[in-house]
């Protein structure tokens, strides 16, 4: 559109130059044929508009956003239509407390009151994309820098009231992708009615305040402690009962050889140790008393 606007400004001045003194009545024809030569230049290149792959492009003729779109590839049009081209891809929005993690600079992270009327700081990321039917519509009511009208204030803003329904410690455990989930569908509702696409919600980190973060680890440690003592319990539990199963064999054992153990089997075992003494290779002599209890001479040679 600038070169014809040029073009037909040399034109003009070519004209004017036919108007003037003889000196510059001969730079006309060169001077036209230059402002015509740019005039179809402009033109050609106004019809042509090459769209990139992940854009599509809005027509604007006077300002007026135009309802159909243009695709990626070459795209012939009217001179006189401006085009806006939007980005149709993946895009990554991030707010984090994280010095120059987010999109912007310094401490982004959401701070929100819990149910139990304490502060958590929550950072999260959004994946979301534009819808290539609604562009004219983001476009006209938005236009393109819908990241700081709707993306971020809306995030915030929801991240904010649903946060009030659960308890600090419960959106940091238990619930946390209940919360997720239900954040992820009041922003996506809001989201397609201004012609963006929520693909994904991230709920990247929750901080607790330090008090209750200390009063967590403190339960934590309880519970630890308290294992660790049914465990020791269980294993002098067992321990015990090894023993009372040990000394009731035992007992059993001696229970056993009492009752099996007569006069008669002990004298016969008798009889068996006194013969083994006799058959033995020294010499003895071995009286046998009216007693029970034999009386064993030692005849053995002494040197």
């Amino acid at each position: 559109m600038l070169l014809i606007i040029i073009g037909f400004i040399v034109f003009i001045v070519g004209i004017s130059l036919g108007r003037s003194n003889d000196d510059l009545r001969r730079f006309v024809g060169p001077t036209k044929i230059v402002g015509v030569i740019m005039i179809v230049i402009g033109v050609l290149t106004s019809c042509v508009v090459q769209v990139e792959a992940g854009q599509v492009g809005v027509k604007k003729l006077f300002g007026k956003v135009q309802t159909d779109v243009l695709t990626s590839g070459l795209n012939f049009i009217n001179p006189l239509l401006e085009v806006e081209k939007l980005d149709v891809r993946t895009q990554n929005y991030t707010m984090s407390g994280v010095h120059d993690e987010g999109m912007k600079s310094g401490d982004d992270a959401i701070r929100v009151l819990t149910a139990d009327g304490l502060e958590v700081t929550i950072d999260l990321s959004v994946l979301y994309h534009v819808v290539t039917t609604d562009a004219p519509k983001l476009l006209r009511e938005t236009g393109v820098d819908y990241e700081d009208k709707i993306v971020r204030p809306i995030t915030r803003t929801r991240i904010r009231d649903n946060a009030v329904y659960y308890d600090a410690v419960a959106l940091y455990s238990t619930k946390r992708d209940e919360f997720q989930q239900r954040i992820f569908k009041t922003i996506e509702k809001d989201f397609a009615s201004r012609g963006l696409f929520l693909e994904q919600l991230l709920v990247r980190n929750i901080a607790l305040p330090e008090s209750v973060k200390a009063t967590i680890e403190q339960k934590i440690n309880a519970e630890q402690d308290a294992q660790k003592m049914q465990f020791v319990l269980a294993k002098e539990k067992q321990e015990a009962e090894r023993k009372r199963v040990e000394a009731q064999g035992i007992a059993d054992y001696q229970r056993i050889i009492s009752e099996s153990l007569t006069d008669k089997q002990l004298q016969y075992e008798s009889i068996k140790a006194q013969l083994a003494l006799a058959q033995s290779a020294n010499a003895k002599i071995i009286v046998m008393g009216k007693g029970s209890t034999p009386v064993i001479l030692d005849t053995k040679d002494n040197k």
